[in-house]
């Protein structure tokens, strides 16, 4: 073993391979092949007709509120318990039909919470959301 000379196996290639080459374009005609009928036979689909008029209903928002006694405040104005889901009723027949923020106090019991929920979902509002603090 001698350092500093070459054997014929370690000459570089001067020359590129073409063969990985020859094989990655006989991949692509065959996936062109496949997929040009496919793309031929097509459904026909009536597409709706999009308008340029900006609809502007934005319903409104109530929010309902309950301290740490359990009182409910709707928009900031106290109401009682019995007038909850008549009012509730009245929101959920308007057109569009209003969102409903819920606020609870970090100190009132669940219950309370989870008594306007159900008049609100025996009233059919929809659009029901929560209102929280984040952790400071």
């Amino acid at each position: 073993m001698a350092f500093g000379t070459q054997d014929d196996t370690d000459e570089v290639m001067n020359e590129i391979n073409m063969t990985p080459l020859v094989d990655v374009m006989l991949v692509l005609l065959i996936i062109f092949i496949i997929t040009v009928p496919i793309m031929k036979h097509s459904v026909e689909v009536e597409l709706p007709q999009a308008t340029n008029q900006r609809e502007n209903l934005k319903p409104e928002t109530v929010r309902l509120s309950v301290d740490a006694g359990g009182a409910y405040f709707v928009n900031g104005q106290a109401i009682q318990d019995a007038a909850l889901e008549p009012m509730l009723l009245a929101e959920a027949q308007k057109q569009p039909q209003p969102d409903l923020h819920i606020q609870g106090d970090k100190s009132v019991r669940y219950e309370r919470v989870a008594q306007a929920m159900a008049a609100a979902q025996r009233a059919g509002l929809k659009h029901i959301g929560f209102i929280t603090d984040p952790a400071k």
